[in-house]
């Protein structure tokens, strides 16, 4: 049986941009498929709000987010990609994580480098893992995977957090993606084009073809 997660590798291979907007229901994963959509992503903001009427602060947990990734991935043929934010704890917690939203029959997940508590990426007053500890949650993402396409996207908000920058962005991208992450996604919390062409010129420069969020 061929998984959701090497679908979505497909896509990525066979597209020049792949195109998704977020959803938290089963039926606007229906919608997106109906429309033409390719993929769909589980937005955590969404969640937040639309099943507990919270900001994006950390207030769902995994149990909750894998319940309504599992709904959702149930109902439509598309891949879908879940937030996972920080991983909800440690290296050793990612562990469990990964392999719980993997029986969602989700494509894969993102996870941050936030330290708790986490909080939306366009919110101010964030602050991050050092590059190590961030480091060992990915590769202990990557490692406890039991579908070898299950997709890993590791998200640094080094750019936008309390003393970030655009440079220790590109740093962590790069160490990232060097830990076994499928891609990166750079959080700038602001619409601006420049750093984000800079984010990605950065990167290519070590790493060409690695895809970027």
């Amino acid at each position: 049986m061929i998984s959701k997660g090497y679908l979505f590798r497909q896509l990525l291979v066979n597209n020049p941009y792949v195109f998704t907007t977020g959803v938290y229901t089963p039926i606007q994963a229906k919608i997106a498929e109906m429309v033409g959509l390719k993929c769909v992503y589980m937005s955590g903001y969404s969640c937040a709000v639309g099943y507990l009427g919270r900001a994006d602060l950390g207030f769902p947990t995994m149990t909750e987010m894998t319940t309504w990734a599992k709904y959702i991935a149930n109902v439509t043929t598309l891949p879908v990609i879940a937030d996972a934010d920080d991983g909800y704890g440690n290296a050793l917690i990612m562990t469990r994580t990964v392999q719980e939203f993997e029986k969602t029959g989700v494509a894969g997940i993102h996870i941050e480098d936030q330290r708790v508590p986490k909080r939306c990426g366009h919110l101010a007053g964030k602050t991050i893992l050092s590059r190590e500890e961030a480091c060992g949650k990915v590769r202990a993402a990557v490692d406890s995977k039991v579908d070898p396409d299950f997709f890993i996207i590791a998200r640094t908000d080094a750019e936008s957090c309390i003393g970030g920058s655009l440079e220790e962005s590109i740093e962590r991208g790069k160490l990232y993606y060097a830990s076994g992450a499928d891609m990166i996604w750079p959080e700038f919390g602001r619409p601006d084009r420049e750093p984000v062409v800079r984010f990605a010129e950065g990167i290519k420069k070590v790493y060409p073809d690695v895809p970027l969020g």
